[in-house]
């Protein structure tokens, strides 16, 4: 190999949870390995990170032996363990999962399983005993989770940068990458910066698919980004904690749910709609050239031809607030549609196959020199340690193969 001048070791694109708690695995498993984190925006966790409900998942939700179950459930100990290390705010609060239609009833009953199966204390509840939980929530049956929990996730993000020792650029958007498989990569910014590394990692979140395609990698997906949109309760002392539907088990989202979170204040939400723009956070947010590419990737419209009941249903509890507040008053029926504050939305950065299957577990692939972080999102942040863990194992083994 000729000798080159190298900027750092291995260079991570994307200053959210997954890539600071990568570029943090990387320094803690192999000391003095240099590692420079890319971030677009002028400050850390400013996407998926820092627009969630903040929620630690248990791992309920997810299949047996797939990476979100074994990652949420180890990374959900590891989070409580990291955040009382570092004084970051932070909470178990359990939750309640609530079945309000018989309908429910087996697909709750399924969750209880799936539970054990992951190793997941659950309790099944009774109508009457959902009072003992939150006396303002009603339903059929229930199961409480015990270790499901809330944090402050930018806070998290924050620390990960500081104890990793990378060296962080904000404001470096990345717009060329130069990859020559027995040398390294390039990486050039929007202001004419060139990074040289050994080994490049993509953990851009809402453009991982851009940036495997500018590396020369094909993804063999595309994402397609989903606005989930909240309010605030203005009466917060009618939730207690965390308070969930029963999840249809065809979609990875989980329906709009109550969130006690780590300042007392209630979040309610999120819906599920597509976003006219990766970064579209509102109606009136719209790229026409993302949203030309999202429409021109066939899965999308397989997708909607699939599941366009469901995402009618979505549709009207955007653009109707009285839709909303039907949605929410089927858990908590005091709420009334004055109770409702808008808040920030958050979107979902969800990996799409060509024929339209959403990604269900996290997805991550390799290329010559580089490692990409392909589907990441709920409970990516919950998972964040373990999963920072596994992308630092694979490039550190393909830096000491040289």
């Amino acid at each position: 190999m000729r000798k080159i001048a190298y900027d750092c070791d291995v260079l991570v694109i994307g200053g959210g949870i997954v890539g600071l708690s990568t570029a943090y695995a990387i320094t803690r498993r192999a000391p003095g390995t240099q590692v420079t984190v890319l971030e677009k925006e002028p400050g850390p966790a400013r996407h998926q990170t820092g627009r969630n409900s903040g929620v630690i998942h248990s791992g309920i939700y997810y299949r047996p032996g797939s990476l979100k179950a074994r990652y949420a459930v180890r990374g959900a100990a590891e989070l409580v363990k990291f955040c009382a290390e570092y004084d970051i705010a932070h909470a178990v609060t359990g939750k309640l999962i609530v079945a309000t239609d018989r309908a429910e009833l087996p697909r709750l009953h399924a969750l209880v399983q799936r539970g054990r199966e992951n190793g997941i204390p659950v309790r099944e509840l009774g109508a009457a005993q959902i009072a003992e939980y939150e006396p303002q929530v009603r339903g059929l049956a229930a199961i409480h989770v015990g270790t499901t929990g809330i944090c402050d996730y930018v806070g998290v993000a924050r620390r990960l940068a500081a104890a990793s020792g990378a060296e962080i650029r904000y404001g470096a958007r990345v717009v060329r990458v130069d990859r020559r498989p027995e040398l390294g990569v390039a990486v050039e910014t929007a202001d004419g910066a060139v990074v040289r590394a050994r080994m490049l990692v993509n953990c851009a979140g809402l453009y991982c698919d851009e940036v495997a395609r500018l590396t020369g990698d094909d993804p063999g997906m595309r994402i397609v980004p989903f606005r989930g949109e909240y309010y605030d309760l203005r009466r917060p002392d009618l939730v207690n904690g965390l308070v969930y539907p029963v999840p249809d088990p065809a979609f990875p989202f989980l329906g709009v749910h109550l969130t006690r979170g780590i300042d007392g204040s209630v979040h309610i939400g999120p819906n599920a709609v597509p976003a006219l723009a990766r970064e579209g956070y509102g109606w009136g947010v719209v790229r026409p050239g993302e949203l030309g590419r999202t429409l021109s990737w066939p899965g999308a419209w397989q997708l909607a031809r699939r599941h366009w009941r469901y995402g009618a249903g979505e549709l009207r509890r955007s653009v109707s607030k009285g839709a909303f507040t039907e949605a929410v008053r089927r858990l908590l029926p005091a709420v009334t549609e004055e109770d409702l504050e808008p808040a920030a939305a958050g979107v979902r950065a969800q990996a799409v196959l060509r024929d339209g299957t959403l990604v269900d577990d996290f997805l991550i692939r390799e290329g010559a020199r580089a490692v990409h972080v392909l589907n990441a999102p709920s409970p990516a942040a919950t998972a964040s340690l373990p999963i920072g863990r596994e992308v630092a194992r694979r490039v550190l083994d393909v830096l000491a193969g040289g």
